[in-house]
C-alpha cells in the first residue's frame, strides 16, 4: 500500500512512463557470485547531473563485496570477521556504490561505466542514459522463491542517492542478458529489478524556477510572482546577495557547484524563464525565450526546458537550441523539449543566461487574445516552474475593461445627439 501511494504521488503527466530501472543480472550463482548491475534512466527529460547517482541497498544476510569493476564502494567497512590475505572491497551492511570518473584505466572499466554518475535523459542522449558496473559478492544466505528455485537473498531498502527519487524493493524477473563489452553479451542466470520514481514534492518543499512574460503589443512586463520560491530575506530563504553588494561578494564565493547562493530578487528563484512574444507576421509569429541563472555558484550542465503550448505542433524554425516534441497521448503534440547545443550552450553558467528565438506557423486556433500566446506549463531541468496568474498576462491594446453608462449619462448623450441633429436641419 505504501509503495502504491509513493508511485501515485510520482505520476508525471508529461512523462507518465518515466522512471529509473536498476537491473541485477547474475552471471554466476554459487557461494561467490558475479553480478552485472545496470542503471537505466527511462525518463524523457529528467537527467542526473553531478555529483551523480549513489546506489545503496541493505543486505539480507552477511554478504560482502569481494571486488568491483566500473564503480566503487564509498566505505570498506569492518572486515575483521573475514579471514585470509585478501581483503573484501566492502563489508558494509548497507554499501553505497558510486560511479568512477571518465579517466579511469581501461582495465577497471565495463561497458557504460565511468561517467562520474551522470545519466542523460532519453531525449538528450539515449546512449549515455545507462550506467553499469560489476561486483563479485560472497553469499552466505540463499532464498527460496515462489517458483521453488534457490538463489541469493533479495536485498532491501534500495536508494539511488538523488533528491526526489524513491525506490521499490527488488523483485525477481525473467532472466535477461547483460553486456560485458562492446561486442559481447552474457546470458544471466537470475535477474532482479528495482524501479525508482521521481516526485518534485519529495525533492523540495518549494519550487526552484519561475516564469515572467512580455509581448510586443503591451509595454507591461509581467514579472515572476513575488515569493515564487521563497520570500526575500525571510528566515527560511536561501542565501542571497543584493545587487549593490554583488561586486564585493562574488570574489569570495567558492568555485564550482555548492549550496545555493544567488542574487536577491522578489521571486527568490535560482532560475527564471522569460517568454517574450516578439513579432507578428502574416502567417507566422515569433517568440524569444531567455533562461537566466541567478545562482552565483552553480552551473547547470546539460540543462533542458520543457514547454507546453498548443502551437508547438507548428514550430517552423528554431535558433541556438535543440528541440524534440514529447508526444505521449496519441497524436497530441502540444509539449516539446528544448536543450543546448553541444560545445556551444549546453551549460547554463553561474549568473549567466541562454536564449533562443522560435518561429511558429499560425494554425486555425491562433489568437493573441486571452493569453493564448503564452505557455501553459514550463519545466526547467525537470522542475515545474511557477507561472504568473492568468489575469496578469499582457493584454491586447483593445482589451479594455467594460465601461458602464448610467441612465443620466444616456439622457445627456441623447440630448446632445438631438441638439446636433436640429442644428444640422436648420442649416
Amino acid at each position: 500500500m505504501i509503495l502504491s501511494v509513493i508511485l501515485a504521488d510520482a505520476y508525471d503527466p508529461v512523462d507518465p512512463k518515466g522512471n529509473i530501472v536498476i537491473t541485477w543480472d547474475f552471471v554466476s550463482i554459487q557461494d561467490v557470485y558475479g553480478v552485472m548491475v545496470s542503471i537505466h534512466n527511462n525518463q524523457l527529460y529528467r537527467h542526473i547531473e553531478q555529483p551523480g547517482w549513489r546506489l545503496s541497498w541493505r543486505w539480507h544476510g552477511d554478504e560482502v563485496i569481494w571486488g568491483a569493476t566500473g564503480a566503487e564502494a564509498t566505505e570498506q567497512g569492518d572486515c575483521h570477521r573475514i579471514r585470509g590475505l585478501v581483503r573484501p572491497h566492502c563489508c558494509e551492511k548497507r554499501p553505497v556504490m558510486v560511479d568512477l570518473p571518465p579517466n579511469t584505466p581501461y582495465t577497471n572499466q565495463v561497458a557504460n561505466c565511468c561517467r562520474g554518475g551522470v545519466l542523460s535523459s532519453v531525449m538528450q542522449n539515449n546512449r549515455t542514459a545507462t550506467a553499469a558496473f560489476q561486483i563479485v559478492v560472497g553469499s552466505y544466505r540463499h532464498a527460496t522463491y515462489h517458483d521453488g528455485t534457490k538463489g541469493p537473498a533479495l536485498p532491501t531498502n534500495f536508494g539511488i542517492g538523488v533528491p526526489g527519487y524513491s525506490c521499490s524493493n527488488a523483485t525477481k524477473v525473467n532472466a535477461t542478458r547483460s553486456s560485458v563489452g562492446k561486442h559481447r553479451h552474457v546470458q544471466a542466470l537470475l535477474t532482479w529489478q528495482v524501479t525508482c520514481s521521481y516526485s518534485q514534492f519529495r525533492e523540495a518543499a518549494s519550487p526552484s524556477c519561475c516564469v515572467s512574460l512580455s509581448s510586443f503589443y503591451n509595454s507591461t512586463i509581467v514579472s515572476c510572482p513575488r515569493c515564487s520560491c521563497s520570500c526575500p530575506l525571510s528566515p527560511t530563504s536561501q542565501q542571497c546577495v543584493r545587487e549593490s553588494d554583488q561586486s564585493g561578494v562574488t570574489e569570495l564565493l567558492p568555485a564550482g557547484d555548492g549550496e545555493p547562493f544567488f542574487r536577491c530578487t522578489e521571486h527568490m528563484c535560482p532560475v527564471r524563464v522569460h517568454w517574450h512574444v516578439k513579432i507578428n507576421y502574416r502567417e507566422y509569429w515569433r517568440v524569444k525565450v531567455t533562461i537566466t541563472n541567478y545562482n552565483l555558484i552553480k552551473n547547470y550542465s546539460d540543462w533542458n526546458l520543457v514547454v507546453q503550448h498548443p502551437n508547438l505542433q507548428s514550430l517552423t524554425k528554431l535558433f541556438s537550441f535543440n528541440y524534440q516534441p514529447l508526444i505521449q497521448y496519441g497524436t497530441l503534440n502540444d509539449t516539446g523539449m528544448f536543450w543546448g547545443i553541444q560545445y556551444y550552450n549546453e551549460m547554463l553558467l553561474q549568473d549567466g543566461n541562454v536564449q533562443t528565438e522560435i518561429i511558429l506557423k499560425k494554425d486555425r486556433g491562433f489568437t493573441f487574445s486571452g493569453g493564448w500566446a503564452f505557455p501553459r506549463r514550463l519545466y526547467f531541468d525537470g522542475h515545474e516552474c511557477v507561472m504568473p496568474p492568468p489575469d496578469q498576462y499582457p493584454s491586447l491594446p483593445n482589451a479594455v475593461p467594460e465601461t458602464r453608462v448610467s441612465s443620466a449619462q444616456r439622457l445627456l448623450i441623447a440630448a446632445s445627439c438631438l441638439l446636433s441633429l436640429s442644428i444640422f436641419i436648420r442649416v
